[in-house]
């Protein structure tokens, strides 16, 4: 992660976590949720942002948060991951952040407790940790798979 990038911060639970901007495309409000049947776990459903399908990553479930209700003051964070542009589900969307070399070193995750997944780096700010997350990871090869195979069947029903 280079010093001089530009984070989204949303927040899970109380905790402050980050994607980086070039990935987050839009944040909407949240929406009622479509249930897809066979899809992963992590997949709540679906949402049609304009005229666009996409799939809703509860995020929440890979932290081991507790799951929750979709409330009208949750947001969509629309982001794109290296295959495809999905919703995630999130508390709020805070701020954006530049990361300054000169005030805010970025931590590997690897260099607090190895093995630790979904995130690029940890930043220490005044109010607490902010974990920046890496959006190519949340979803494993078979997840993509069983989405991609839910998502044909649910376009093949809807014809």
């Amino acid at each position: 992660m280079k010093t001089s990038d530009q984070l989204v911060i949303f927040s899970l639970n109380g905790i402050s976590c980050a994607l980086p901007l070039p990935a987050v495309e839009r944040v909407y409000r949240a929406v009622e949720v479509t249930p897809l049947p066979k899809v992963p776990k992590i997949v709540l459903g679906l949402v049609n942002t304009r005229g666009k399908l996409l799939p809703v990553l509860d995020i929440r479930s890979l932290f081991s948060l507790p799951p929750k209700e979709v409330e009208p003051s949750d947001h969509l964070l629309i982001a794109r991951t290296a295959r495809r542009t999905v919703a995630l589900l999130v508390d709020q969307v805070t701020d954006t952040l530049v990361l300054d070399e000169s005030r805010q070193a970025v931590t590997i995750p690897g260099d607090i407790v190895p093995g630790i997944k979904h995130l690029q780096g940890v930043v220490k700010l005044t109010d607490g940790p902010l974990l920046i997350h890496d959006l190519d990871t949340f979803l494993s090869i078979e997840e993509e798979l069983a989405l991609d195979l839910a998502l044909t069947s649910s376009e093949a029903q809807d014809r």
